[in-house]
């Protein structure tokens, strides 16, 4: 009896942030899949380039240097990964900041409001106007099962139970998941699932000062019922997942995946 794989064979995809952490496992598993993806970075171009001959050189891994802070950035990177690989299946929306020091909102600094905003919101806006608008190009004279397309927004706890003194971040990460709903109740009919995937506390990056601090470290993961933060591989299976025929049936979804920490969608 043959064995049950995820595959993504002839797919591109698109995977923003994708040079570190979860961007960066998540583009491990979409080339082990089958696809070819285009992954955006900003700064880290040598461990960007590493990760595209990890997964398999040019013909199979693309990265592409672009700031993602507003609508047109969003637009500009779809355009360059769809003539990398000649068209766009996917789209992970993974990028984002979350400005670590504790900023209480009487004195949150408008710009760091706005970059906030900008990098994790009005970017996201750019990127799936102009994904949407390629896919719909490429698959307008497609049957309604073989065309459409996935789009993953990556939100976080934070966007469903807030979270104090980072009041900027959580408002961005709950928009998100308005924007899937709102975008899967508008292209689900033209084939196109969007859905969501919402982690919890990950070791990257990003999360180490926290997860490291001998004080705060233990008490977050007194708040995970699993005991401890996440793996990168550990969210990236799952939007994998949710990018294959497997899930075909799934749109509009706030996929937990924070080791039993928020128990809602």
């Amino acid at each position: 009896m043959a064995g049950v794989s995820l595959i993504l064979d002839n797919k591109v995809a698109l995977i923003t942030g994708g040079s570190r952490g979860i961007g960066a496992e998540t583009v491990r598993l979409f080339t082990a899949a089958g696809a070819r993806v285009a992954f955006s970075y900003r700064q880290a171009r040598e461990r960007a380039e590493r990760l595209v001959l990890d997964c398999g050189g040019p013909s199979r891994c693309a990265a592409i240097e672009q700031d993602l802070a507003s609508p047109a950035d969003g637009r500009a990177l779809v355009t360059a990964a769809s003539n990398a690989f000649g068209r766009l299946d996917i789209l992970v929306v993974n990028h984002g900041i979350w400005p670590s020091d504790d900023a209480p909102i009487e004195e949150m600094s408008e710009a760091q409001w706005r970059g906030t905003l900008g990098v994790n919101l009005d970017s996201v806006f750019g990127l799936v106007q102009s994904a949407v608008a390629q896919m719909n190009k490429q698959n307008r004279n497609s049957p309604h099962d073989e065309g459409g397309g996935h789009i993953v927004l990556i939100s976080s706890t934070a966007g469903q139970r807030g979270e104090a003194f980072h009041a900027d971040y959580a408002v961005t990460k709950g928009a998100i998941i308005s924007l899937t709903k709102s975008l899967s109740s508008e292209l689900a009919p033209r084939g196109i699932r969007v859905n969501c995937v919402a982690p919890g506390w990950v070791t990257t990056e990003m999360s180490a000062a926290a997860l490291g601090n001998p004080e705060l470290g233990p008490r977050i993961a007194a708040g995970i019922p699993v005991g401890r933060a996440g793996t990168p591989r550990e969210i990236a299976g799952p939007v994998l997942f949710l990018c294959t025929p497997l899930a075909g049936f799934i749109s509009g979804e706030v996929l937990n995946v924070n080791g039993g920490a928020v128990l809602m969608g």
